[in-house]
């Protein structure tokens, strides 16, 4: 297929400084990337996996989509070499004495499954710690194939790719950011290294895309859940976590696995504003603080508004929460509307927001015809 648009945001190039003591991430080269903003679609959390590499000789694949940043200890040396946190490949070599180079075609490749199908915004291929030993250049193909796919059913030639990061030269030790402008759903990503090398981690930021088909058999959801295409739209406080984090799969099992403020010394209070996969009814709401012991929220509240020019309405007044409980409410009827808002009061934290209910019926029209126009 016809290559996409790209545009490298942070074009770093050459190798990082030999790693000379101290904190290593102190001349880690990155930039201000304006996609991070959207989820992170190949999160482990969502059911992201990398399912296969043609080599993974230095470092292990499934690296790459750690949700922690690399960590890099100088003294760790295994028995193929340095110990490297991300995915490294060994070198390549020609075909000859006389022809000792790899040749301009030879690269090495992994196959990422996304944990939840959607339009991707930007990616990240970063190389932190591989100063001397990162590709050359890196490039990234997008595919939608349907079910479960094996490795050798995508690397079928029947199997159409889009290029969303044409090949493009990166640095050593270094978040290279990549916008992408395809209006496409994906499930699946390649992600090749000219000629060869390490790429500590990958990150794949866009919108969920949900499978209507999917969401209709279910019934009742979670309508505010990233892996059914909510998202948060903004938030008053993100000092300690990130407020997608309450909107993640499963319950969190540590305190940084939610979303807490810096302490308010003012009269006012603490919220995240939602967008819902589409237009839903609301009929039960659960607001966790697990983890959150002496840090939780004081009370909540959720409102609802129908459409962006909605108006805000009350739906769960504000209630008393408890420290590292699970809170369950049902709504005497349902409430009807495409965003909601937590508000907590005055400050703390919650671990996660579930929004119970069921797409309405122009709701499931709207989304049934994006999946269909993105290809899905």
């Amino acid at each position: 297929m016809t290559a996409q648009q790209n545009t490298s945001l942070a074009s770093f190039t050459g190798d990082a400084n030999p790693y000379g003591g101290g904190d290593p991430y102190a001349d880690y080269r990155t930039a201000d990337l304006p996609f991070t903003q959207y989820a992170n679609l190949a999160d482990r959390r969502l059911g992201a996996g990398v399912v296969a590499a043609n080599d993974e000789f230095f470092a292990q694949r499934e690296n790459l989509l750690v949700p922690e940043r690399a960590e890099f200890d100088p003294e760790h040396f295994g028995h193929k070499g340095k110990v490297m946190d991300g995915w490294e490949t060994r070198r390549r070599r020609g075909v000859s004495s006389e022809h000792p180079w790899p040749t301009e075609e030879d690269h090495d490749w992994a196959l990422i499954r996304l944990g939840a199908p959607g339009v991707i915004r930007g990616i990240v291929v970063d190389t932190a710690h591989f100063r001397g030993n990162y590709p050359q250049a890196v490039s990234v193909e997008g595919t939608s194939v349907a079910g479960s796919p094996s490795p050798e059913e995508l690397l079928a030639d029947d199997v159409k790719w889009t290029t969303l990061v044409p090949r493009t030269p990166v640095g050593g030790h270094a978040a290279n950011g990549f916008a992408v402008s395809a209006e496409q759903r994906f499930t699946h990503l390649r992600l090749k290294q000219h000629p060869d090398g390490g790429i500590a981690r990958l990150r794949v930021h866009g919108e969920v895309v949900p499978d209507p088909e999917w969401l209709a058999a279910l019934g009742t959801f979670d309508v505010v859940a990233l892996e059914n295409g909510g998202q948060v739209e903004d938030a008053s406080n993100l000092f300690y976590s990130p407020a997608t984090n309450t909107i993640q799969p499963g319950r969190s099992r540590k305190m940084d696995d939610g979303w807490e403020t810096r302490r308010r010394r003012d009269q006012g209070n603490d919220w995240i504003s939602y967008r819902l996969v589409d237009r839903s009814e609301i009929r039960a709401i659960e607001i966790d603080t697990a983890y959150l012991k002496g840090n939780s929220a004081g009370w909540a509240s959720v409102s609802v508004k129908d459409g962006e020019d909605g108006e805000w309405r009350e739906v769960l007044p504000r209630t008393r929460m408890q420290p590292d409980t699970n809170h369950r409410f049902v709504l005497p009827e349902p409430a009807v509307g495409t965003h909601a808002r937590v508000d907590i009061f005055p400050d703390g934290g919650i671990s996660r927001l579930r929004l119970f209910g069921s797409l309405t019926e122009d709701g499931t029209a709207r989304l049934a015809a994006r999946h269909q126009e993105l290809g899905g």
